[in-house]
């Protein structure tokens, strides 16, 4: 009876973790428009971009308003970007399958964390080819109690090695290889097709939260599906040798793909 009652309970908690996970990808969607913009997330309230009017609270349910609103303005029935319901959709699935990878655990409220920082970190840097130094900043302060937790309560799953400065190897060690790349690169190809410093940076919280060898085996990874990419489009002749590719989404896609595997992930080293 008690087995039943608990899965019940982990169904229902599932559900509202899903649902959470959306209604903050509402957020996050505010943070991709407005952050790059230098505009504030908290004020004024969400607004149609083309013609200004106030979107009414019916209308910011999460891809409910956007499937009843047939993707358009209630007003000036401008198309609304299909990113919004795509955002919201992505984090509701990868809070999700956070929570089911590792329960109700401390581990899941880091992943949650880490997932809803690098969201907006991939859309930002494939729009606006930046990594806002606010996202980076919030993730720190994030990161950092992650590293007092595996430091002064317990290790941290994602942290192979228990070491209490370990996820400080893996931060400094991340960025460290990314700096020497980002040097190399802009006395190859100057400020054009360069790596930038966002990309850099944003493997410090991403360090202190994973620890050493997952993060390092997200920079591999990213590294690997960069170049894939990279040489598609230059097959496919989208982009010239020295045009600049945003680094970021690879960085985000390999970090959560790493996160939400864990130390099941097959590590490259």
């Amino acid at each position: 009876m008690l087995d039943s009652a608990d899965t019940v309970f982990r169904s229902l908690f599932a559900i509202l973790t899903f649902v959470t996970g959306m209604c903050v990808g509402s957020f996050l969607n505010v943070c991709i428009h407005r952050i790059p913009r230098e505009i504030s997330v908290a004020f004024p309230p969400s607004e149609c971009p083309d013609c200004g009017s106030k979107i009414r609270s019916t209308d910011l349910i999460p891809v409910v308003s956007y499937i009843m609103l047939k993707g358009k303005c209630r007003e000036c029935k401008s198309p609304i970007s299909i990113r919004y319901p795509a955002v919201e959709l992505l984090t509701g699935i990868l809070w999700l399958i956070a929570f089911l990878r590792y329960g109700f655990s401390f581990e899941t409220v880091a992943a949650i964390f880490l997932i809803s920082l690098l969201i907006p970190v991939a859309f930002i840097d494939l729009e606006f080819m930046i990594i806002p130094n606010g996202l980076v900043i919030t993730g720190l302060i994030g990161g950092t109690v992650v590293f007092l937790f595996h430091a002064l309560c317990r290790p941290v799953i994602f942290h192979d090695f228990p070491l209490w400065y370990a996820p400080l190897v893996g931060m400094i060690s991340a960025s460290g290889m990314l700096f020497i790349v980002a040097m190399v690169t802009y006395f190859i190809y100057g400020n054009e097709g360069g790596m930038g410093m966002g990309d850099v940076k944003i493997f410090l919280p991403i360090g202190l939260i994973l620890g050493v060898r997952l993060t390092l085996n997200s920079l591999i990874i990213s590294f690997f599906m960069a170049g894939i990419v990279s040489v598609v489009l230059l097959i496919l002749k989208k982009v010239q040798r020295k045009s600049a590719v945003p680094f970021g989404p690879f960085i985000v896609l390999a970090a959560v793909l790493v996160t939400l595997a864990g130390p099941d992930f097959p590590l490259i080293f």
